[in-house]
């Protein structure tokens, strides 16, 4: 990912509101979705990207710490985004979504990673945020497979996939 042209406190904005609203997005998935299994995973992933905002707001106020944290409502750095407020679309969809999403979020904190190459702590982190992101795609892709497999599963045997 080219972030050429962009300081680093931009780069910040970004993690941070990137994370933020994937923690939201999760949450709301977690909210719509009546698979008991996915519902847990959806949450899961929310409370991780709830843990990246907080190591990166730190890291924030670490780099920057006379500046107040302000985000954009623009992200500079463009970043798929899942459309949860879409209610027309359904879990595969938003999976994918998810997916697109988490890959991005790899590409961006490895190139995160190599602007930030002299901090090695900061850029060690940002790897290991980078791999953090293709684990959650992989779960996300299991979790697609498995939708895809049983939504026509479901038909036989209606709501086995529910839970309590």
């Amino acid at each position: 990912m080219d972030l050429e042209g962009l300081s680093l406190e931009e780069l910040f904005y970004t993690a941070i509101k990137a994370e933020m609203d994937s923690k939201e997005a999760y949450s709301i998935m977690a909210g719509i979705t009546r698979n008991a299994f996915l519902k847990d995973r959806f949450r899961f992933l929310a409370g991780e990207e709830e843990k990246h905002r907080s190591f990166l707001t730190q890291q924030y106020e670490v780099q920057f710490p006379s500046k107040a944290l302000e985000l954009p409502a623009v992200s500079h750095v463009p970043l798929p985004e899942i459309d949860v407020k879409n209610g027309h679309l359904s879990i595969s969809d938003l999976l994918q979504q998810a997916m697109n999403a988490e890959r991005a979020a790899c590409d961006f904190y490895q190139s995160f990673a190599k602007f930030v190459k002299s901090d090695k702590a900061l850029a060690t982190t940002l790897g290991y945020f980078a791999r953090m992101e293709e684990s959650h795609y992989q779960m996300l892709k299991q979790e697609l497979e498995a939708e895809e497999e049983f939504e026509t599963f479901d038909n036989f045997n209606p709501g086995m996939h529910l839970g309590p």
